[in-house]
């Protein structure tokens, strides 16, 4: 195990899009990353290569594979699990504009006409922590909201209260253990 306690389960949201510059919301839209967010996934570097990963995953889309590269790893291995939240209709959507019609809208606490529940985004998420805690250290690549909603189940809570955890583009958080109960031990830095 990391530690003398568990395992450790690191995660890294993909750097910069135009789409999460301007807060649109972006699921299955495959865009690239920004200038931008090609040098801060590139910063990254240097922070996690110093520290050894047993199993290192992506979300297949590239905003997220681009990110794993600049960081210094070329061939995650890709999990669809590991998708965006499916936003259906709200797709490129921003906040501001579906609270127009579904005043006090979020994606944790009312519905995506045309996409998933949290139940069905909780369930494949659930498919990587299972994966994760058979590992000693494990690095992944995603999207904002499906990263909160993996580190809402790591904490053994509910899909909804990934709500409580902010996550800003190209940051790097460690999850793990405090004995038998399962902690954030670093987050959005």
């Amino acid at each position: 195990m990391a530690s003398a306690s568990g395992p450790e389960l690191w995660v890294v949201r993909h750097g910069e899009t135009e789409w999460s510059r301007d807060g649109r919301h972006t699921s299955t839209t495959d865009l690239p990353l920004t200038e931008e967010g090609e040098a801060a996934a590139r910063a990254l570097a240097p922070r996690l290569a110093e520290v050894s990963f047993d199993l290192v995953l992506s979300s297949p889309r590239q905003r997220a594979r681009r990110t794993a590269e600049l960081a210094g790893f070329a061939e995650p291995e890709l999990d669809e699990d590991l998708a965006e939240w499916a936003y259906g209709d709200y797709e490129g959507v921003t906040t501001d504009e579906i609270r127009r019609t579904v005043p006090d809208w979020t994606v944790f606490t009312h519905p995506t006409p045309g996409g998933e529940t949290a139940d069905q985004v909780a369930a494949r998420l659930d498919r990587v922590v299972a994966r994760a805690r058979e590992h000693e250290r494990t690095l992944v690549f995603a999207h904002g909201h499906s990263l909160r909603v993996l580190t809402a189940r790591w904490l053994e809570q509910t899909a909804m209260e990934g709500r409580f955890f902010r996550l800003d583009t190209s940051t790097v958080s460690v999850l793990g253990f405090e004995r038998e109960t399962p902690v954030l031990l670093r987050w959005n830095s």
